[in-house]
């Protein structure tokens, strides 16, 4: 589904934020990326979709989704992908939503902005959404402000703005990091269950290594713009070959628990 090869990335005339990426994606599958603050981890996904920051750009490489080229999309290209074939959420999604509309406007103008349907169809669709990310109450929180709502519920919010379209794939910025322990867990499930819903393939951005395992069919590691290593999740989390790796690993608590099926 998703090629990257020999991917580098620079801004402005820095050194390549990344280096010589390379990554081969299924459907279906999920993908976790880890390592420490600028590693590169967020600059590979904005790439994938086209949004680097400032003066970012793709110096070399190749990026292929279906064996469409995503280098040269032209922004009308980039808009009928965006949203409907590849989605992203962002580490709070609150801070995404404008804080004086409510949610059903964002909502409902969002999936206009994408497809051509009535009002009314897109409001029956954004309730779906939200009943299906298991918000209490859809209707209430479709005239509920941002504010009004937990970081976990906003996040739910952005899941199910995301997913309207049931895009192919799933780009996923540190959506836990800035939520609680317990709440962490009902969104890294919930995630989980949109590959089972959906068959959504998934991209997440992490620097917990515990997520990463628990979620991922494979992980890859980087450290100052390259790939130290990637593997299965249980060849790198199990039996890691580098240094680095090993390092990461032992700094997790507790890497236990069952996987959420």
């Amino acid at each position: 589904m998703l090629k990257i090869r020999d991917m580098s990335v620079q801004y402005g005339e820095k050194p390549p934020a990344v280096a010589h990426f390379d990554l081969h994606m299924k459907k279906h599958e999920i993908i976790s990326v880890v390592g420490e603050s600028g590693s590169g981890k967020t600059t590979v996904i904005r790439s994938i979709l086209g949004l680097l920051p400032g003066n970012g750009r793709v110096t070399r490489g190749e990026l292929l989704f279906d064996e469409e080229p995503l280098l040269q999309k032209t922004p009308e290209d980039w808009r009928d992908l965006r949203g409907s074939r590849i989605a992203m959420i962002f580490q709070d999604s609150g801070s995404m939503l404008n804080p004086i509309r409510k949610i059903g406007r964002q909502f409902v103008d969002y999936i206009q902005t994408h497809k051509a349907v009535t009002r009314e169809a897109a409001r029956d669709r954004a309730v779906e959404m939200l009943t299906r990310m298991r918000l209490p109450d859809a209707g209430n929180i479709m005239d509920s402000y941002p504010f009004q709502l937990s970081g976990g519920m906003r996040q739910r919010v952005g899941i199910a703005m995301a997913m309207a379209f049931e895009p192919d794939l799933l780009l996923a910025d540190e959506p836990t990091s800035a939520l609680d322990v317990t709440t962490q867990a009902q969104i890294v499930r919930q995630m989980m269950a949109l590959r089972q819903d959906f068959g959504t393939g998934i991209m997440i951005v992490t620097h917990n290594l515990g997520v990463a395992a628990y979620m991922a069919d494979r992980i890859i590691v980087m450290r100052a713009g390259e790939i130290v290593e990637s593997g299965t999740r249980e060849e790198v989390i199990l039996h890691p070959r580098q240094e680095y790796t090993k390092e990461l690993v032992a700094a997790v608590p507790e890497l236990g628990g069952a996987r959420f099926v």
